[in-house]
């Protein structure tokens, strides 16, 4: 079984900054893709970005050039850097991982930009 541990999820004002954090632990495969998809009320799940275990990365286009995800895989961990931030960014974040064909999620951290 793996769990997902999200963390850095607050209220900023537009223009700013947060970084997110996840932690996954359990029975990792040393080859899995970790990423970042957000909801907002009403709203369907939406990928944000994904990393895979060779450090390769796919951005949604509504975060190119604001958003930078990265991960430690020493730590089985994935961090997503978020800068000019918008209020339409508002959603809760879930962390995802996966790997032989299985999917994980964390529970959700909330992230809330104010105009």
């Amino acid at each position: 079984q793996v769990q997902l541990v999200e963390s850095g999820g607050e209220l900023v004002q537009a223009g700013g900054s947060l970084r997110l954090s996840c932690t996954a632990s359990g029975s990792i495969s040393s080859r899995n893709v970790m990423g970042w998809y957000r909801q907002a009320p009403g709203e369907q799940r939406e990928l944000v970005a994904t990393i895979s275990s060779g450090s390769s990365t796919n951005y949604a286009d509504p975060v190119k050039g604001r958003f930078t995800i990265s991960r430690d895989n020493a730590k089985n961990a994935v961090f997503l850097q978020m800068s000019g931030l918008k209020p339409e960014d508002t959603a809760v974040y879930y962390c995802h991982l996966r790997q032989s064909l299985y999917n994980y999620w964390g529970q959700g951290t909330q992230v809330t930009v104010s105009s």
